[in-house]
């Protein structure tokens, strides 16, 4: 439950920093060079909400990314061993 709990969060931050990014873009429409648009980018905390995101749902997923690895792992070794 906990996971599930993770992962949804991640999935409202990181869609909530890219809601944030795509709404920035239009700065550059403004007359604001890339340069001046990547300062204020990292300056604005909405868009960490994308980093901060991706991590928990990595942490979300990790013991199935583990478990898959591991399946993956004992598939190899059964062709290897009936061969």
């Amino acid at each position: 439950m906990f996971r599930l709990l993770l992962y949804i969060i991640g999935v409202f931050l990181t869609s909530l920093g890219l809601f944030f990014m795509i709404i920035y873009f239009n700065l550059l429409t403004n007359g604001y060079s890339f340069l001046d648009f990547v300062k204020f980018i990292s300056r604005r905390i909405e868009i960490w909400f994308i980093l901060i995101g991706i991590i928990l749902i990595v942490l979300s997923l990790e013991r199935w990314i583990k478990n898959e690895l591991l399946l993956r792992h004992h598939l190899k070794l059964a062709r290897k061993t009936n061969l």
